[in-house]
């Protein structure tokens, strides 16, 4: 009896299948868009077909951002991918990176292309930019005599700076004449000796804008020994022009507003410099004069005469502290003998004779202080305040003083 098979084995194994096979995982398909749907997740749904066939597709949310343009109902794209099997439900469908309207296809391959080739040679490489002068005197334009956008830079250029001297190389930037056009004007704006090159045009198709993706114009871009911006569609047009040149521009109106600097602006800085100066200026004028106003007071006060000043100012002071002092001691002095003549005078016995006492001596002049250093009969002078007497002792009697508690 035969193997029987699962239905999911039957699609793990188709699944695999088409993994293995390089050709789908890598594929570019041509044909017709139907059933075009933007569901709400941002993932794109939609049937590629042409007279014999017909595939399912997918664009995921993810890979939207390089959708330059809104699908349609019978629009012809190529769409690049890869052809894999939805297991759960068997069915296979072009799951879709990149989307080119067909006529555009053709030339997107050939983009890519020399864009990998000319960055592997290193003509994208930073280390070959150069930078853009801040300040120019003349500004070279390779770009169609006509049109918004050599309106756009001329305008633009002449109000940020009048005075820089537009040069303008009326080229041919679309159709087979086109490369070499802008090449020929790239080489004779450089002879001229211009500070900066524009080199652009309007927006347009990739057809209108293929001019910019020619190798010739690359190489000549990068040969340029004059900065060179590019400026070429809108913002959302990318050629191989500017991955060449020293600096994109989004627009032609950008590339003039980054070639040019503002004039008012460079005035206001200036005014604001000039300004700045002055003020620090006034700021050393002031500090300087404090400088030789201090000098001055110091000059003076170490002067001859100024420092004759200030010793006699100092010897003056000095002589007052001298008088003072020597009037303090002098008082000083004065006090203290009063005191000593007060005391003096407290122990003087002729002041306390005055106040009725008197002095005894024996017959030998010896104070007699005690009753038992006399006997009776005893001859005593006695001294009063205003003389003196001779007694005799005639009778003695002891008293015993009592100190008060």
């Amino acid at each position: 009896m035969k193997h029987v098979y699962t239905v999911g084995q039957v699609n793990s194994y188709i699944k695999n299948m088409f993994t293995q096979d390089f050709l789908l995982q890598s594929i570019l398909v041509r044909g017709e868009v139907s059933n075009c749907k933007y569901h709400s997740s941002g993932h794109i749904y939609f049937t590629l077909k042409d007279e014999k066939g017909a595939i399912a597709c997918v664009m995921f949310a993810g890979n939207r951002g390089g959708l330059k343009f809104h699908m349609r109902e019978g629009q012809q794209v190529v769409v690049s991918g890869t052809v894999d099997v939805y297991e759960r439900d068997g069915k296979y469908q072009l799951y879709a990176v990149k989307i080119a309207q067909d006529g555009a296809g053709r030339l997107y391959e050939r983009f890519e292309q020399l864009k990998a080739d000319l960055q592997e040679q290193g003509l994208f490489a930073p280390e070959y930019k150069r930078p853009i002068p801040r300040f120019i005197r003349r500004l070279g334009v390779v770009t169609a005599p006509t049109g918004a956008a050599v309106r756009d830079i001329m305008n633009i250029a002449a109000r940020r700076n009048p005075y820089v001297q537009i040069i303008l190389y009326p080229a041919i930037v679309q159709g087979e004449q086109a490369p070499a056009s802008i090449v020929n004007g790239i080489r004779a704006l450089e002879t001229l000796g211009v500070d900066v090159m524009i080199v652009g045009r309007g927006g347009g198709s990739i057809e209108d804008l293929w001019a910019f993706n020619e190798e010739i114009v690359a190489r000549a871009i990068f040969d340029c020994s004059v900065p060179v911006i590019s400026a070429v569609g809108h913002e959302t047009d990318t050629t191989i022009a500017d991955y060449v040149a020293d600096l994109r521009a989004p627009t032609p109106s950008a590339a003039a507003e980054l070639a040019v600097y503002d004039y008012s602006l460079l005035r206001a800085q200036l005014d604001e410099t000039a300004a700045g100066l002055t003020r620090r200026m006034k700021q050393k004028l002031t500090i300087h004069r404090m400088y030789l106003e201090n000098a001055r007071v110091r000059l003076q006060h170490k002067s001859p005469m100024g420092q004759i000043r200030e010793k006699r100012l100092w010897l003056a002071q000095l002589s007052d502290r001298i008088k003072r002092g020597m009037q303090d001691r002098t008082d000083g002095a004065r006090h203290r003998v009063a005191l000593y003549a007060e005391r003096l005078n407290g122990l003087s016995p002729l002041q306390k004779l005055s106040q009725g006492f008197s002095h005894i001596a024996d017959k030998e002049g010896r104070t007699v202080t005690d009753i038992d250093s006399v006997q009776v009969g005893d001859l005593l002078t006695i001294h009063v305040k205003n003389g003196r007497m001779t007694a005799q002792v005639k009778e003695k009697e002891f008293w015993q003083w009592k100190k008060e508690s």
